[in-house]
């Protein structure tokens, strides 16, 4: 009977979709009409109670498809049927965000059970809260900061349909107990999740008792103080078409509900989640005459508004592209309509036409006393007129504030994408006329800081939009706190901290874990910016092009012997040495001093037209041997542990302008003996000692820098090309390297001065009257004489010719006087003087060993007594600083015997004290004037005192640096104005730093060892860097700004100008 009569063509099913007449419909069935949205699933004996009501609900309905009526699709077909049947799927989001408005946003807790007013979660603070939390130290002026400080939660980024908007006055009472700053009550924050159809908060679990076993256990809650689960009734209920809602006080209804039409309950819940009333246009406002048709395609089909920035869905079906966005948030990825999956990125824009007779479509005016009809596209204007002539007549009233909201997003066109969808080109053609806008504005009124503006613009536009701690994190990092450093300063704090990989990697991730921020930047960034600061990043050329030297310029670390021309006999160097190509450093180095050179141009009044005939740069260059340096760590082939270093400082730069004789200094290096300023060239593991190797090594380097003599430089420098000439002058070398270099005899020689040819006899006869004869073209010379022997002498003959040159000079150095290993060498000769006086040597001759060492003894005990100055096994630099000091001679002179011993002693220090400042001083001429003028008199009287009271020690005898003291100080200084700029005292303040960075960068090779020492130690010398560790200096204040700065008052002015770069 029942089969007859579903296939009897007068059924209802004849009717319906062909979904219904599928096979497989009997499987379908129950899964369509389990979802949660419409009613609960039915039990298996409830299978054919839920089948009769299937067949009621179709034959009520009409045809369609069955996707739409099991899923609540928004046809008028669905929602304003025969029987009026809303969407469920809506009135459950509505039910679930009334819920929401009766829970605390922290505790989850249901805000009528906490006595006390609730509060806005994102609200400003009230006066009282306020005023009370100031009073306690917080300085905040919002909801969200103070929860963000206190519950450690951000509700900055909450939304309406999944957070709570309120907080009771329970979480209130905790924050204000606090202070603003912590809590002492333990609060667990509710993890809010969207709205499913398994919702805790619209269907919560009942507390009941399951038997388990032979025990009762109570289940645990899944919410606290959530409202019952609302009742539904089935389909075939009498109440199905009917909503109710309570009814106002003043209404005189008896049963306390007011029933609302289905269709304007759906515009309710629509317009609780779009929130476009104030935004889009009405469809009042178009003409009655209007077919319903029309208008219903120009209307959105989520708002009911008319179409505003309209976009089509796949499906053909028209919205406001804001409207379709929040409700594909809030409902799911669901056109409303015919409910198929809809991605936003899918949506396009209307055709054309269709735009043209949407802005086309007439509007009536809603300003008062105005009736005109005006067309959409023209409705902005028009507006705009009302606005302006109102308000030339009255302030401004709130009313008028919202007459933006007539005023329609696009004016029609081709598909507009979003601005950052575009391509760069795009973005920049369409934000044409605000760039022009704001590039006035920053002219006119901030001096042409554009960034300034644009930075500020967005801020406030954090502000507005609640995101307080991107605008924070903005703002710091305007000011320079902190938020984000830039790489060049995380570059700064590493190297100059010698903080390995490890160990900054390790200050990274604890920073960030701690504060929550990335204040430091990664390993790979600080490598990144390790690029424009190492040799081999920017262009240049040499004109004409250097001999035997590669023209490529992106050259980084090479092999320390690459360009040696090894000939037949020679055997591989057993070293490793590293080392950046000579022309390429410069060239770093040079960019380095770009802001110092411009700086100096502008210092002058010299402007491009008048330097035309390029720069001058003067090069010192120094060489020393960092002796014992060896580690337990690191592998590779069997080198000494002694390692040698080769630097090269650039002392000034000048340039001669057009009409002016004596050329400009436009670069001075302030601190010539810094190791900031000492850039590092070459380290190589070998023993200075070892000719053949050191000679190897350098001398790729020496042809190189004969190469760079003869030609110039071309580098861009201040946005031109400029070139540049370099003098080299190999100054920084002690007695030992200068030897080495010139191919001279040892220290130990007969022939005591490697600036003139005088023997020790000579020297210790004669101590002044002497003057510098030797050159590295001359040393040469006699060094052809020496191998070729053309007139056949002996060997003490030929040695007298050569006057001690036995081997050939491989690179030039400058005949003058190293200032620190010069005070060194004399305060190993005053030491000595003063254990003789101490033992009255005067008296005796050739005391034996036992008391020498006693009188040692004497001075170290009587030294550590008055002076605290410790014995050393080696004479250093600060030993012989304190050591050369009267206080020191006064308490030696403690021990003499002798009056006159005594009184000889402490004239020949202040002799010396008065002499010493003239080769110490880097500008003797302007620091020290007078000992300069008085110094030729000061040596013959200190001469003077040596030859006679002092003639047991000098007698036929004298030391190298004595000699050169007395004998070449004032024709030094004559010739180059300075002894104490071009010494070597900058390249001995590196051996401290290679070790230092040996540790820091500790590696199983010793070949990527050295490599990463050469790197951080240049990178170290970098005055871009230097600049960042200036102005973090005594930072202490910094650091903390930068890793928490809520907890720095705002009286504190921290001093920290990171420049821009």
């Amino acid at each position: 009977m029942e089969k007859e009569r579903w296939s009897s063509e007068d059924a209802p099913r004849a009717s319906m979709p062909d979904e219904l007449s599928h096979p497989k419909f009997s499987e379908w069935k129950f899964k369509l009409f389990r979802v949660k949205s419409m009613e609960k699933a039915p039990l298996p004996n409830e299978a054919q109670v839920e089948k009769e009501n299937l067949a009621e609900v179709e034959m009520v309905g009409s045809p369609g498809s069955v996707m739409k009526l099991c899923f609540g699709g928004k046809s008028k077909e669905n929602v304003e049927g025969a029987r009026g049947r809303v969407d469920l799927k809506l009135q459950e989001i509505d039910n679930h965000m009334n819920l929401l408005k009766s829970l605390c946003r922290l505790c989850g807790l249901a805000i009528r059970k906490a006595k006390g007013p609730a509060h806005e979660i994102q609200g400003d603070l009230e006066e009282s809260s306020r005023c009370a939390l100031r009073r306690m130290g917080c300085k905040f002026a919002t909801w969200p900061e103070v929860i963000s400080k206190v519950f450690k939660v951000d509700v900055t980024t909450d939304m309406e349909t999944v957070h709570p908007s309120l907080f009771c006055h329970r979480c209130w009472s905790a924050a204000m107990r606090g202070g603003g700053f912590c809590t002492f009550t333990r609060t667990t924050i509710p993890n809010w999740e969207p709205h499913t159809s398994h919702c805790n908060i619209c269907f919560p679990r009942k507390t009941s008792f399951r038997r388990m076993g032979r025990k009762r256990v109570k289940l645990l809650k899944g919410s606290h103080g959530l409202s019952k689960r609302i009742k539904r009734d089935s389909p075939t209920s009498s109440g199905v078409n009917k909503l109710w809602r309570h009814a106002p006080e003043n209404l005189g209804t008896t049963g306390g509900k007011e029933w609302l039409k289905p269709s304007f309950q759906r515009g309710q819940w629509v317009k609780s989640i779009t929130h476009c009333q104030k935004d889009h246009l009405s469809t009042k406002l178009v003409p009655q005459e209007l077919p319903v048709d029309l208008m219903c395609a120009f209307t959105c089909q989520v708002c009911d508004h008319l179409l505003s920035d309209p976009v089509q869905s796949p499906c053909q079906h028209l919205f406001c592209r804001l409207c379709i966005v929040k409700y594909s948030h809030a409902l799911g990825p669901n056109c409303p309509t015919c409910n198929q999956h809809l991605n936003p990125s899918h949506l396009t824009r209307p055709a054309k036409f269709f735009l043209t007779t949407l802005n086309s479509l007439p509007l009536l005016c809603p300003s008062e006393g105005c009736e005109e009809w005006v067309r959409l596209d023209s409705f902005r204007e028009h507006c705009l007129n009302h606005y302006h002539a109102k308000e030339s007549q009255e302030e401004q009233t709130p009313s008028e504030k919202n007459l933006d909201s007539y005023l329609p997003v696009n004016k029609g066109g081709r598909p507009r994408q979003h601005l950052l969808s575009l391509t760069r080109r795009a973005q920049k053609h369409r934000l044409r006329d605000l760039k022009n806008h704001v590039k006035i504005f920053a002219d006119k009124e901030e001096g042409g800081d554009v960034k300034s503006v644009c930075l500020t613009l967005f801020l406030l536009a954090l502000r507005a939009g609640n995101e307080h701690k991107q605008a924070d994190e903005l703002e710091a990092t305007m000011q320079g706190r902190g938020f984000g450093l830039h790489p060049a300063v995380c570059l700064a704090i590493r190297v100059n901290t010698f903080l390995s990989c490890s160990q900054y990697h390790k200050m990274y991730r604890t920073v960030k874990a701690t504060s929550g921020r990335q204040i430091f930047q990664p390993l790979h960034t600080l490598r990144n910016a390790e690029k424009e600061l190492l040799p081999g990043y920017h262009q240049f050329e040499w004109q004409p092009a250097l001999k035997n030297v590669s023209t490529s310029w992106d050259v980084g670390i090479i092999d320390g012997l690459s360009g040696w021309t090894s000939s037949v006999d020679d055997v591989p160097a057993d070293t490793i040495a590293r080392r950046f190509r000579y022309d390429v450093a410069l060239v770093s180095a040079l960019k380095d001093l770009e802001e110092d050179i411009m700086e100096g141009l502008r210092e002058r009044g010299l402007d491009d037209s008048t330097c035309t005939s390029g720069f001058t740069v003067v090069v010192k260059e120094s060489c020393d041997g960092m002796g014992d340096v060896s580690e337990k760590h690191g592998s590779g082939p069997a080198v000494p542990e002694k390692a040698v270093r080769f630097s090269f400082t650039i002392m000034s730069i000048s340039i001669r302008a057009e009409g002016e004789e004596d050329a400009i200094t436009i670069f001075q290096e302030q601190k010539p003996n810094s190791e900031l300023s000492c850039r590092p060239l070459c380290l190589m593991f070998v023993d200075e000692s070892d000719h053949e190797t050191l000679t190897a090594i350098l001398g790729p380097v020496v042809a190189e820098r004969k190469a760079m003599l003869e030609s110039r430089l071309i580098l861009s420098v201040g946005g031109l090309l400029r070139s540049f000439r370099f003098f080299f002058r190999g100054t920084g070398y002690d007695e030992k390297m200068v030897r080495e270099m010139e191919g001279l005899e040892a220290s130990g020689s007969t022939y005591v001065c490697t600036l003139c040819d005088s023997t020790r006899a000579e020297a210790s006869q004669n101590m002044v009257l002497h003057s510098i004869t030797r050159c590295h073209g001359e040393n040469l010379e006699r060094y052809e004489i020496w191998r070729t022997n053309p007139f056949s002498e002996s060997a003490d003959e030929l040695r007298d010719r050569v006057k001690g040159v036995s081997a050939k000079p491989f690179m030039e150095t400058q005949p003058t006087l190293d200032a620190l290993h010069c005070d060194i060498g004399n305060a190993t000769e005053f030491y000595k003087i003063f254990q003789d006086e101490i033992g009255e040597v005067f008296l005796q001759s050739n005391p034996s060993r036992e008391e020498r060492r006693r009188w040692r003894s004497a001075l170290d005990k009587q030294l550590r007594k008055k002076l605290k100055l410790k014995p050393v096994m080696r004479m250093n630099g600060n030993f012989a600083r304190k050591l050369m000091t009267r206080e020191a001679a006064e308490a030696v002179c403690e021990l003499i015997p002798s009056e006159e011993r005594r009184e000889a002693l402490l004239k020949l220090m202040d002799l010396y004290l008065q002499m010493k400042p003239v080769w110490r001083s880097t500008y003797p001429s302007r620091d020290c004037p007078d000992q300069l003028c008085q110094y030729s008199y000061n040596s013959q009287q200190f001469a003077d005192l040596l030859s006679t009271t002092f003639k047991y020690r000098y007698d036929g005898k004298i030391t190298n640096y004595l000699h050169k003291t007395l004998a070449h100080v004032p024709e030094i200084i004559e010739r180059d104005g300075s002894i104490g700029a071009w010494a070597s005292e900058g390249n001995e303040s590196g051996n401290k730093l290679f070790r230092r960075f040996r540790k820091m960068n500790a590696r199983q090779s010793k070949t990527f060892e050295l490599e990463d020492v050469l790197k951080h130690h240049w990178l170290y010398t970098s005055k871009y860097l230097q600049k960042f560790m200036e102005a973090h200096k005594n930072s202490a204040k910094a650091l903390q700004a930068t890793i928490n700065p809520e907890e720095i008052p705002e009286e504190v002015d921290l001093d920290l100008e990171i420049p821009d770069f």
